[in-house]
C-alpha cells in the first residue's frame, strides 16, 4: 500500500527552506497556459495583521485553489485547509493595474478521505474588478504518456510575504506515468491518484493540473509526498526523470459539486446541468455515466471474488439506495467505497428528469482459474418480487486469463440490457487495450435477469467492472496494491 507522509505548511520557515532550492519560475510554455490560465488560480492564504502597513498586508501562505464557474466556486486540497485549523481562509485576487487584494472565502464541502474541498469567494469577484477566471473540468481522464500540467501561484517573498509583493507562477510539466490506489491518510478509504514526472513543490497543493490536449482541469496537485519503492519510481529512474508528482483525479471533486448541485463546464462548453436531446424527448433515455473509478484489488487475498449492487441514480445523478446483492468482504469494502463517488447524467422520461434503477458489477478475476459462474441463480431468485431493479448477473464467465494474467489494471463498461436480460450493446467507459479486449469477449456471453420498471421486465442499464491483478507468477517487480 502506498503512503503519503503529511507535509505541515503552518510555517513560513519551513515553506521557505523547502522550497528555496529550485526556481518557481514558469519552466513549460505549453498551449492554454497564459493569462486567462493565470487569473483562474490564486493562492490560499491567512493574514497576519488586522490592518495594512506600508507594504500591504503581512499573510501566511498555504497553497493553491482555482476558479470552476462564474459564481466564484472554487477547488482545492482539503489538507490544505486543514492546516489553517479552522481559521477564516482569505484568497489572493489579481486587480488590474493594483496590488492583489485579500478575499475571503467560505467552506462549501469537503471530503478529507480523497483531499478535495470546494469554496466559494464573498462577494463574488467575477461581479467586480477583479482579474478573475474559470477553468473547465475534464470528465475523461488522462490516459499513460497524456501530457499534462500544473499550474500554481506562490508569494516571490516567502518567508515573510505581504500583498504588494508579486507573485511567481510555476508550470510544472510532464506526462502521465500510471494510476495506483493508495490512502491519502491512516485510516482513509483508498483514493485513485496519478503519477506524473514532475517534482512539485511544497505549496503546490490544489493547483490544477490541465490536459495539454483539451485544456480543461483533469485533476489537482497532491503536494504530500509519495514513498519511493514503488513500481512508478522504477519507471522513473528507467525515463531518467528529476522527480514526480502526486495528482488526485478531478472526479472526486465533480461528485462534491453534484452533491451540492454546483454548475461546471467542459470544454465543450456543456454544463453539468445537461439539457435533454431533441431527438429523444419523447422517450426514456437512460442514465449515463459521466465520471467512474474502479476499485482496488484487495491486497490481502489470494482469489477472486464479485460483488453484486443495485442502486438508484438520483435525479442529481448521484448514486442512491444502494442493495447489496451479493458479495462479502473485503471485496465489498473497495466496491461500496468506490460507488459512493460515483456521477451520472440522470435518466428522461421526455424532457423530465427521472430517478432510475441500475444494476452494477464489481468482478475480482481470480488467478487460477479463467472460467467462475458467481452464485448460480441465486440472485435471480432473491429479485422475483421487487418493483424496480435494475438487471443482475445469472452468468458472468470472467476474461480468460491467458489474455490477462501479464497485466494489472481496472476495465468499465456500461451494458444495455434488454427486457429479455440479453446483453444489446457494450460501452468501453475506460479501460488499457490490453485488458479491454478480453473483458469485452467475456462480456458478451453475460446473462442477466432483466431490470424491472413499475412491475414489468424492462430495459435497463449495467454497470460493470472488472479489476484484474498481476498473477504473482509474472510479476517480475514487487509493486503496492495499485490496480492502474
Amino acid at each position: 500500500m502506498s503512503s503519503f507522509r503529511k507535509a505541515g505548511l503552518g510555517s513560513l520557515a519551513v515553506i521557505f527552506l523547502l522550497l528555496s532550492p529550485r526556481t518557481t519560475r514558469a519552466t513549460s510554455d505549453k498551449p492554454g497556459t497564459g493569462t486567462l490560465l493565470s487569473a483562474a488560480i490564486c493562492p490560499i492564504v491567512y493574514p497576519v495583521d488586522q490592518s495594512p502597513s506600508e507594504r500591504g498586508y503581512h499573510y501566511i501562505f498555504y497553497g493553491n485553489a482555482f476558479f470552476i464557474n462564474k459564481e466564484g466556486y472554487l477547488i482545492t486540497a482539503a489538507h490544505v485547509l486543514s492546516q489553517l485549523h479552522d481559521a477564516q481562509p482569505y484568497i489572493l485576487l489579481q486587480l488590474p493595474m493594483a496590488p492583489p487584494r485579500l478575499v475571503k472565502v467560505a467552506v462549501v464541502i469537503a471530503d478529507q478521505d480523497h483531499d478535495v474541498a470546494v469554496l466559494r469567494a464573498t462577494p463574488n469577484p467575477f461581479e467586480g474588478k477583479y482579474a478573475v477566471n474559470f477553468l473547465r473540468l475534464a470528465t475523461r481522464r488522462p490516459e499513460q504518456a497524456h501530457e499534462v500540467l500544473a499550474d500554481a501561484l506562490r508569494p516571490s517573498r516567502l518567508k515573510n510575504p505581504y500583498t504588494f509583493d508579486a507573485l511567481l507562477e510555476d508550470r510544472p510539466a510532464g506526462e502521465v506515468i500510471e494510476y495506483r490506489f493508495t490512502q491519502l491518510d491512516k485510516g482513509r478509504p483508498d483514493t485513485e491518484i496519478f503519477l506524473f514526472n514532475h517534482d512539485v513543490l511544497l505549496g503546490d497543493s490544489g493547483a490544477p493540473v490541465i490536459s495539454s490536449e483539451s485544456h480543461e482541469v483533469v485533476g489537482l496537485v497532491e503536494g504530500r509526498w509519495l514513498h519511493g519503492g514503488t513500481m512508478a519510481m522504477v519507471n522513473a529512474m528507467q525515463r531518467q526523470t528529476t522527480g514526480m508528482g502526486a495528482v488526485v483525479p478531478i472526479h472526486y471533486a465533480i461528485a462534491l459539486l453534484l452533491q451540492k448541485g454546483i454548475a461546471w463546464q467542459g470544454v465543450s462548453g456543456s454544463s453539468s446541468r445537461v439539457e435533454p436531446d431533441a431527438a429523444h424527448s419523447k422517450q426514456f433515455s437512460a442514465p449515463a455515466p459521466l465520471s467512474l473509478v474502479a476499485a482496488p484489488y484487495p491486497a490481502e487475498v489470494f482469489s477472486g471474488g464479485e460483488v453484486v449492487l443495485d442502486a438508484l441514480v438520483e435525479s442529481s445523478g448521484r448514486l442512491g439506495d444502494i442493495r447489496i446483492r451479493g458479495g462479502e468482504n473485503p471485496f465489498l469494502e473497495k466496491a461500496l467505497a468506490a460507488v459512493q463517488t460515483w456521477t451520472f447524467l440522470p435518466a428522461r422520461s421526455g424532457e423530465e428528469v427521472v430517478e432510475t434503477r441500475i444494476g452494477i458489477v464489481f468482478q475480482f478475476p481470480g488467478s487460477l482459474t479463467s472460467v467462475r459462474a458467481p452464485q448460480g441463480n441465486s440472485y435471480e431468485a432473491r429479485l422475483t418480487d421487487v418493483p424496480e431493479r435494475g438487471a443482475q448477473p445469472i452468468v458472468a464467465p470472467e476474461p480468460e486469463s491467458s489474455q490477462t494474467k501479464l497485466a494489472e489494471g481496472s476495465v468499465i463498461l456500461c451494458e444495455q440490457v434488454d427486457s429479455q436480460g440479453q446483453v444489446d450493446s457494450i460501452e468501453v467507459v475506460r479501460g488499457p487495450e490490453s485488458l479491454t479486449l478480453a473483458t469485452v469477449a467475456a462480456a458478451h456471453q453475460w446473462h442477466f435477469a432483466p431490470g424491472r420498471r413499475g412491475g414489468a421486465d424492462s430495459d435497463s442499464e449495467v454497470v460493470v467492472v472488472v479489476t484484474f491483478r498481476r498473477s504473482a507468477t509474472a510479476a517480475h517487480v514487487p509493486t503496492s496494491n495499485s490496480t492502474h
